[in-house]
Formats: C-alpha cells, sequence, structure tokens
C-alpha cells in the first residue's frame, strides 16, 4: 500500500516501513504522529484519490530524531565595504519512519 501525504508544504509519497525526512514537526523522538492530509491512497485495484484529500485516510508515522541538515553556505559580495561576507543556514527536519497507511 502507497500513500501520498502533505506535510510542511511538501508531498511525500510513502510507503510502510520508510523512513523519510520532513520539515520539523513539534514532537519528540519515540513519540506518534499522525498525518490527516493523505491525497491518494494506493493499493493495487483499490485505488482512491481525493479533492483535496482522500476522507477518513490517515497516516501514523514514529518520530526516530529531530536534527539539523548540513550547512549552506551563501556567499554575498559587497563590493565597497568586506570584499565577501559568508553565511550559512542549517535548516530544521525531523525524521520519521511510517508505520500504519489506513483508510
Amino acid at each position: 500500500m502507497q500513500a501520498v501525504i502533505v506535510t510542511g508544504g511538501k508531498q511525500y509519497s510513502v510507503k510502510e516501513g520508510d523512513v523519510i525526512y520532513v520539515e520539523k514537526l513539534n514532537a519528540e523522538a519515540d513519540a506518534t504522529v499522525t498525518f490527516d492530509q493523505v491525497l491518494a491512497v494506493v493499493d493495487g485495484e483499490n485505488s482512491k484519490f481525493g479533492a483535496p484529500v482522500v476522507a477518513g485516510a490517515s497516516v501514523e508515522a514514529k518520530v526516530l530524531k529531530n536534527g539539523k541538515a548540513k550547512k549552506v553556505v551563501v556567499f554575498k559580495y559587497r563590493p565597497k565595504k568586506d570584499s565577501k561576507s559568508i553565511r550559512g543556514h542549517r535548516q530544521p527536519y525531523t525524521k520519521v519512519q511510517i508505520e500504519k497507511i489506513s483508510v
């Protein structure tokens, strides 16, 4: 069984047992989260597609950890002051494992 879910403004295609990185969620490690915005559930010939979401469908996931991604370096050129200004950004994420897809 496969599902398409929405979280953090992004869509993810998931199966049971998948481990995915999503935008940071307000949940601690080993907590269970439920994704209610399910756009589609595909199970062979029993496929359901929502307009915009499938009614009554949900995906349960277990939070494995919260963390920050690798640093993205950003260069800005300033011609009259400093020659270069180096800045960076680390995007926070939540690593989750898909436990159950229910319709």
